[in-house]
């Protein structure tokens, strides 16, 4: 299997672009979001990036 490195450049831009228009939509909201995962112990942190990681790869499985 061979990296298609044009694919993983085009991937991580669309994460910038996602995550850059949450920022413009729902600035607040990010700061609310934000305070609230500071409150979060290590453990649920971990956690929800793990569920969050499953789910993407959930997705991918789905698309592919």
């Amino acid at each position: 299997m061979q990296l298609d490195w044009m694919l993983l450049g085009k991937a991580l831009c669309l994460v910038a672009v996602i995550e850059g228009l949450v920022l413009a939509v729902a600035p607040q909201r990010m700061r609310k979001v934000a305070v609230m995962a500071l409150q979060l112990d290590d453990r649920a942190l971990r956690t929800l990036g793990l569920i969050s990681m499953l789910i993407g790869a959930a997705f991918l499985l789905l698309l592919a």
